[in-house]
């Protein structure tokens, strides 16, 4: 009887045994997944940075592993559309939100994270007019993880050198169009432009149509109650037209890509720089001796213009964040939990490559006057407008940035570069 009893217990103690082991392999053994992600940090501190970030995602997840594919901003977009047209998007790639991740979610290219990001997550976004355009109708595609504004970047040196005061920059259009002035007369280049890339240039164009016409003139013509063709885009162009015909930029500036309109800028070869939060760290990493013009770096407010239905404070900007594909795997949203951390926007803000978008963040650029005026502009405009060439469908973001070159280039009026605009959102607005 006791040998039965034992064979009784050791059987159960062995079935116990398998059920528990069977168990385990089955918690332990997860099915390998690969993120495929998409980014355009090129520099090499930032591709550490995010590197630095997947490695320490999949240390603690040993079944995943993210395949990095970092491309340049122009090639990025390039191969982007082509991988969209075949049907095939990354899992995880950079994306601006607008209307160009819209057409995306149309098509049925995107993954709606809703389900995931409500709650907690989406709480922890301080900048959450930046969230929003990463969604529509209730649905969300993607998150911010930067999020600053366009202004101008400027050499406190070489304004002092021409006779301007550094501690007072132009604060009107006059005043910036007489600052030009002053500088091309003491033999400087008043402003690096890198218009080969086009995205550039058009920054111009929209922060003139923006302080000419305000929310309600883009609002207008977006929803098709007004037009591209109205006033303050039409003057914008002449605005424009008429700041290209005093010879303000780079030698050569048609044709520079934006890298090489930084080096410019922070070679000391240029005096301004209209561009967007990344600036302070382009135009170093871009300059020659690898530390650009340090601490003779200056910014302000595009100029306000007298008369311009436009509030004065308005801002041109946005940012970036990453978009999550139609096939991604589940992993890929904790991961992109993980890069929204506090902790982690921290530590990209710490080597100038975030403008921080979650709670828990506030007192990172205490020391950094630059970054706080960015901060400054982008929490105190009554309108925030994203640039066009991403809030707008992908088709009117070209047709903006190809008809304001033709503006710089003096190949078409400040009519027909407006008549082109119109053209094509009238076809794909309507």
């Amino acid at each position: 009887m006791r040998i039965h009893k034992r064979l009784i217990l050791l059987t159960v103690l062995a079935l116990l045994t398998l059920s528990l082991t069977m168990t385990l392999g089955v918690v332990s053994a997860q099915d390998p997944v690969t993120i495929d992600w998409w980014h355009i940090s090129v520099e090499e501190s930032q591709a550490a940075y995010w590197q630095g970030l997947a490695d320490a995602f999949t240390a603690e997840n040993p079944h995943v592993t993210i395949n990095i594919t970092i491309l340049e901003n122009a090639a990025f977009k390039e191969r982007l559309t082509t991988v969209m047209q075949a049907g095939d998007p990354p899992d995880l790639f950079q994306s601006w939100g607008g209307a160009v991740l819209w057409t995306y979610a149309d098509n049925g290219l995107m993954r709606n994270i809703e389900p995931e990001l409500a709650g907690e997550w989406q709480d922890s976004f301080t900048a959450q007019a930046a969230l929003e355009l990463y969604g529509q109708n209730g649905e969300y595609y993607g998150v911010p993880w930067t999020w600053g504004a366009v202004g101008l970047f400027y050499n406190r040196a070489l304004f002092e050198q021409a006779g301007l005061d550094p501690d007072a920059p132009p604060a009107t259009w006059d005043e910036f169009l007489a600052a030009v002035q002053t500088l091309k007369d003491a033999g400087i280049t008043p402003i690096s432009l890198g218009e080969g890339e086009k995205w550039p240039g058009h920054f111009w164009w929209v922060y003139l149509a923006t302080r000419l016409g305000g929310e309600d003139a883009f609002l207008a013509a977006y929803d098709r109650s007004g037009s591209f063709t109205d006033e303050p885009f039409v003057e914008a162009g002449q605005y424009l037209a008429d700041l290209t015909a005093l010879d303000p930029f780079s030698e050569g500036f048609l044709a520079l890509s934006h890298p090489e309109s930084e080096g410019v800028f922070g070679n000391g070869e240029a005096a301004m720089m209209l561009m967007g939060q990344w600036a302070p760290a382009a135009q170093a990493q871009y300059s020659e001796d690898g530390e650009g013009i340090g601490d003779d770096l200056g910014f302000f407010n595009f100029p306000a213009i007298e008369g311009g239905a436009g509030n004065a404070n308005d801002v041109l900007g946005g940012g970036d964040g990453f978009a999550v594909g139609a096939n991604a795997p589940d992993e890929t949203l904790e991961f992109l939990k993980f890069i929204t951390t506090a902790e982690n926007q921290i530590a990209g803000a710490e080597i100038n490559m975030i403008v921080p978008v979650v709670t828990g963040t506030e007192e990172v650029f205490a020391d950094n006057a630059i970054m706080q005026s960015i901060l400054e502009a982008r929490n105190g405009a009554p309108y925030f407008q994203l640039y066009y060439d991403q809030f707008l469908p992908p088709a009117v973001g070209s047709a903006v940035n190809d008809a304001v070159q033709t503006i710089f280039a003096g190949t078409a009026s400040p009519e027909e570069a407006a008549a082109a605009i119109e053209d094509s959102a009238a076809f794909e607005l309507e």
